[in-house]
């Protein structure tokens, strides 16, 4: 029997996240035969969002906007997002594992008195129906597989692991709006958003990062990172070495204590690679490294690994890249 799936969708500027998309995949996937994929909008103008959401195949989707929804706020995207599970009775929430996933999630579980299996890269169903998610322990040393005894279930999906659903060719999913009732009352106030980063692709959707580690010596050792991340369409990291030591800001930083990323290809440059920045970059489908100390841990884990001096090596893959595509 089928499963009825409510999908809670990220959106950033009026555009949908791509983990919003790989997150219906999923949703697809454990609602099987006869199951149901319900998508769920909330924010404060949110009408091209589920216009755009609309192509995209699935049973139907709500809206809960209102302007006090236009920034972040645990205590009110709570009451929409309770306002939506009210509604669409679904068993199992699907969460993005983001910055307002990781945050939300627990809160949802814990008023639903629910299982949450957090950070999932895969999924497997077995013969008789149930499913196993797969997600990464000991910071992506091994793999654990969680099953559910009770419902409703909980799931954040991880980004970049998951293949985004592709667009229907069938009449658009029409959106039904639902009303919002805040909370009586509230903890959490937010006076102002300080936008950390500058616009740029966000790392834990880019399928290539470009990191910087120490062997970078300063902000403007930065630059030429920028430029390769640039000609190849992708984002610029840090691990946590980079950040403290002032060369860039703390949103760029990737490890155990910052974002956790999974691109196609993860350039690691004069990083050596401890083991709280391979814990949040370790999951990569291939890892290049380019650092002067041929013993540098991140050879370890790489895929390939270039021994030389960063500031040599990346301009000149940077000037092979530029021409081979004007070429």
């Amino acid at each position: 029997m089928g499963k009825t799936v409510l999908v809670i969708v990220e959106h950033k500027h009026g555009k949908l996240r791509q983990v919003a998309l790989e997150s219906l995949t999923v949703a697809g996937q454990i609602a099987g035969d006869g199951g149901r994929v319900i998508s769920g909008v909330i924010g404060d103008d949110v009408a091209q969002v589920a216009s755009e959401l609309s192509n995209y195949p699935h049973n139907g989707g709500y809206v809960v906007a209102d302007e006090r929804l236009g920034t972040y706020n645990p205590d009110l995207y709570a009451a929409a997002v309770n306002a939506l599970v009210e509604q669409v009775k679904p068993d199992v929430v699907v969460f993005g594992h983001t910055a307002i996933g990781r945050d939300i999630a627990p809160i949802i579980a814990a008023d639903l008195e629910a299982g949450q299996v957090s950070d999932i890269v895969g999924l497997v169903t077995d013969d008789d129906g149930s499913i196993s998610f797969i997600r990464p322990i000991y910071a992506g040393k091994a793999f654990e597989r969680r099953q559910f005894l009770t419902g409703p279930w909980i799931v954040t999906v991880r980004p970049n692991n998951f293949p985004a659903i592709t667009r229907g060719e069938t009449e658009q999913i029409e959106f039904t709006p639902l009303a919002f009732t805040p909370p009586a009352s509230e903890r959490f106030v937010v006076r102002e958003t300080v936008q950390a980063s500058d616009g740029k692709r966000d790392l834990t959707e880019a399928s290539v990062v470009v990191s910087g580690g120490r062997g970078v010596k300063s902000a403007d050792g930065f630059r030429p990172l920028e430029e390769l991340a640039n000609v190849l369409d992708g984002a610029v990291g840090a691990s946590r070495a980079a950040c403290d030591a002032g060369y860039c800001d703390y949103s760029l930083q990737i490890g155990q204590t910052g974002k956790v990323v999974t691109p196609d290809v993860y350039i690691a440059c004069g990083i050596s690679g401890a083991i709280q920045h391979l814990a949040g970059m370790s999951q990569s489908k291939l890892i290049i490294a380019i650092n002067k100390d041929e013993e540098a841990p991140i050879f370890g884990i790489a895929d390939y690994g270039v021994v030389g001096d960063l500031f040599e090596i990346v301009p000149k893959l940077t000037e092979e890249l530029k021409r081979r595509k004007i070429g």
